[in-house]
């Protein structure tokens, strides 16, 4: 025996328009503001008192200006006499300046290599503090190669000597740890970007690349052919 099924639609409540969204519509002006009386400020901020909204439109339109809502929550809404499209503009121009003085942060790394002299070790802590007065987190990388990895204490040690040197500019976000044939530290600026005033009188940085890569200082397999080396009988 078949049923007949009836459908019956289910509505859902529709959310409410709310013209004082300011957020998504911004402020209202002139004929949008249905509110039948407002408070008003003059354009040389002046306070008029609370007029008809039909009066206060005619005073803006006198003066070759706008009403805009500038207080929609006060009871009555406050609107000011202005010029909306210089406000626009003005406000527009506020907001790009705001964003281009925010700092993005940046990870700047430092190579190292256990072997890394004490002099070279006070040139890259110079790049460090400059890193981090610039407002940038620093990685701090100790490669390891051949025999090396057998020290690692020495690695860890350079690494403390460095975190030392640039405390009162630098939190350690990752204290000294190893990762593969590496030994990495991350540190964080304590505090804001300094702002260098003037011209910058020290002089150039050389690159950041661990100078001692491409050097003869080290051969590993100069250095394990010598030192597995057995004397031969004649």
């Amino acid at each position: 025996m078949a049923h007949n099924r009836r459908k019956v639609a289910i509505s859902r409540p529709r959310r409410r328009f709310d013209p004082r969204d300011r957020q998504q519509f911004g402020p209202r002006i002139n004929d949008r503001i249905r509110i039948p009386e407002v408070r008003v400020i003059g354009a040389d901020g002046s306070m008029l008192g609370v007029i008809p909204t039909h009066e206060a439109r005619r005073l803006a339109e006198q003066a070759e200006l706008d009403l805009v809502e500038v207080n929609p929550k006060a009871v009555p809404p406050v609107c000011k006499i202005m010029d909306f499209g210089k406000f626009k503009y003005e406000e527009k121009k506020r907001a790009a300046e705001a964003k281009k003085k925010q700092s993005q942060v940046e990870l700047k790394e430092i190579k190292l290599r256990p072997k890394t002299d004490d002099h070279d070790i006070a040139f890259k802590v110079k790049h460090i503090q400059r890193f981090l007065e610039d407002g940038n987190k620093v990685k701090l990388t100790v490669r390891f190669r051949g025999r090396e990895i057998t020290h690692p204490e020495m690695a860890r040690k350079q690494l403390e000597l460095i975190i030392d040197a640039v405390r009162d500019l630098a939190l350690v976000e990752a204290s000294a740890r190893m990762e593969g044939r590496t030994m990495t530290a991350l540190l964080a600026p304590r505090g804001p970007k300094v702002e260098r005033k003037g011209r910058d009188t020290r002089p150039a940085l050389a690159p950041l690349t661990d100078q001692d890569d491409d050097d003869d200082e080290y051969d590993d397999d100069d250095a394990e052919s010598e030192d597995d080396a057995e004397p031969t009988e004649d």
